[in-house]
């Protein structure tokens, strides 16, 4: 049933408070039928008065709930907890359970060892459920976490053939007019700097641009496609410096997120750029630095709060009933239209 750390109260001691047997004491914590209400208020206000915490393993072993689930972060940077988008999931996340009683728990799992930590926790009932964000395409994670039987939802996919429920939005589609819009615009050269191409997101906005060049029988130039290795502001400057150097030409550019659209009009400011005279810039999400930006930027606005909740509610489904089947959910994209295109 698990240790108890020195000086913490225990059952033993809450019966003892309460004049009542420890099976009592038991009947009350998990809220169980049986128990006269004079006894059930005697035995909460010695768990009051003696500061008594349940054990939670031991709540989970009697078939009852830790009222828990763990938002897990997969990225190995600590950087990118710092970007927009990460803090506006976790918003989303945390505002859809407001109202249940539900507790959000932040964890970061990184190496092989921690996920096995990670699945171990989880199994001996400190949480109900899981949500992920920011899988790669070889995390074993959602699988390993499927195979214990914990119900789990996912931020994305790690592929087009996912085998666990997930929330998503339109990236191919959305980055498709975005580029469709550059093209209408009359730009002709075209760059995309891309997020990491072993993350499915990162995959799906390349097509997305690929497919609106195709579509308009315009020639996708590999020189043309930069990848930015993650999704920062850093990462977009480097990635746009380079599409400068190697095509001076260059009249627009499609950038994966809008921390790397960012960067890109850093790079092009100190370039001797105008955005969007010279080059028009679209970036994706409408995370906060969509609005700061001069100019401000155009981009593709996926929706985060939507997101955040709709993931919430397929987990906390799972939680009661087990499912039939992975549920899939891509939820549509918007291009929100300012100044740098």
């Amino acid at each position: 049933m698990g240790r108890q750390r020195p000086g913490t109260p225990t059952l033993e001691e809450v019966a003892a408070r309460a004049g009542v047997g420890r099976g009592t004491v038991s009947r009350v914590v998990n809220n169980a039928s049986g128990v006269r209400d004079s006894t059930r208020r005697a035995v909460q206000q010695a768990i009051a008065e003696l500061g008594y915490v349940p054990n939670l393993a031991a709540r989970s072993l009697a078939g009852h709930r830790a009222d828990a689930v763990a938002l897990v972060i997969t990225e190995t940077d600590w950087r990118l907890f710092g970007e927009p988008f990460f803090t506006e999931i976790v918003h989303a996340v945390g505002d859809a359970l407001t109202d249940t009683p539900v507790q959000l728990l932040l964890t970061l799992v990184r190496t092989d060892t921690e996920r096995q930590r990670f699945v171990e926790y989880a199994r001996g009932g400190r949480v109900d459920g899981v949500l992920l964000m920011s899988v790669r395409a070889e995390d074993p994670l959602p699988d390993m976490l499927a195979k214990a039987g914990l119900p789990t939802v996912m931020l994305g996919r790690r592929s087009g053939d996912e085998s666990v429920t997930y929330v998503d939005a339109d990236n191919a589609g959305g980055a498709r007019g975005a580029v469709t819009h550059l093209l209408n615009g009359g730009r002709t050269t075209i760059g995309a700097i891309t997020g990491p191409l072993d993350m499915y997101v990162a995959q799906c906005r390349l097509r997305g641009y690929r497919e609106a060049l195709e579509l308009a029988g315009v020639e996708v130039r590999p020189s043309l496609i930069v990848e930015g290795g993650d999704f920062t502001e850093e990462s977009g400057r480097r990635a746009m410096a380079g599409l400068i150097a190697r095509h001076p030409e260059l009249d627009a550019v499609f950038a994966a997120s809008d921390s790397m659209a960012s960067g890109a009009l850093n790079a092009l400011r100190t370039a001797g750029r105008r955005v969007p005279q010279d080059v028009a810039v679209i970036g994706f999400d409408d995370s906060q630095p969509a609005r700061p930006t001069d100019p401000p930027l155009t981009t593709v606005r996926q929706p985060l709060e939507e997101i955040g909740r709709t993931m919430v509610r397929l987990l906390l489904e799972e939680m009661e009933d087990t499912p039939v089947a992975w549920r899939h959910v891509i939820l549509r994209t918007e291009l929100v239209l300012r100044d740098s295109a």
